[in-house]
């Protein structure tokens, strides 16, 4: 019995490394969970919002391994984002610190923030109004402007289209001066424009290095809001955003 008790034990062991090793793997090279803790991109995504992210988009920088191990410089089977892309990256001041914001600026370009309208190389993006906007999740409830956006396209794809939140055009963030994106770096904004801390904030975003890149967001397999209490089980189901599941991100 006590052979077989041992045996049976060693069995267990094994399988639950196994199958920690093959989650590793996953999370390394497909896909990793994230979740949205604060509202820097609302509309698009939402506080309580978790998402899956594609690791193999932008290809592979010690930043998709977890710890980030200094195994090696640069990216393998590196591309860059397109303009548009929702994307994960890590922190340039300290290398740890996940974000996620839009990309709206690639190597070369120049953005600007002129009376709340973005421009890309001197071109005014596209902004189209769609009417009013209320901010739940995020500290006070608050109604703002919608629009949709339109980005100029990337080489080799077309024009991204998405929703941005303006409370006004004279903000903090709303005029700055012309940013020259560097080599192998590239320029994030939240949707939520007058509440996020991204690449117009030089002393806590910048410019991001590409090896920063995490991944891609895809698509949102849950979503709760803040109604629902841990200790009443009853009040989760209506906590939760059925609408949402399971939705791709664009």
């Amino acid at each position: 019995m006590t052979k077989k008790s041992s045996g049976g034990w060693l069995e267990s062991a094994k399988t639950i490394i196994y199958a920690a090793l093959i989650a590793i793997g996953i999370r390394s090279v497909a896909f990793e969970p994230f979740n949205i803790p604060s509202g820097s991109m609302i509309p698009t995504l939402l506080v309580g919002d978790y998402l899956f992210v594609s690791k193999y988009s932008y290809g592979y920088s010690k930043h998709s391994f977890l710890f980030s191990p200094d195994i090696f410089e640069g990216r393998i089977f590196g591309r860059l984002p397109d303009r548009g892309d929702v994307a994960v990256f890590k922190l340039p001041r300290d290398g740890s610190t996940d974000y996620i914001k839009r990309i709206v600026g690639l190597p070369g370009d120049r953005i600007q923030m002129k009376g709340g309208i973005l421009y890309v190389n001197g071109v005014a993006v596209k902004r189209e109004a769609l009417g009013l906007y209320t901010v739940e999740g995020d500290g006070p409830r608050i109604t703002v402007r919608r629009f949709r956006e339109t980005l100029p396209a990337s080489p080799g794809a077309p024009p991204k289209a998405h929703d941005i939140l303006e409370a006004q055009d004279d903000g903090p963030l709303d005029n700055t001066p012309e940013y020259l994106v560097p080599p192998d770096h590239v320029f994030a904004m939240g949707d939520n424009r007058d509440n996020s801390a991204d690449s117009r904030v030089m002393s806590q975003v910048g410019f991001i290095p590409v090896e920063n890149l995490v991944g891609r967001a895809e698509f949102l397999f849950f979503s709760i809001d803040d109604t629902a209490v841990w200790w009443q089980p009853w009040t989760w189901p209506f906590a939760i955003r059925w609408s949402r599941l399971f939705h791709g991100i664009n």
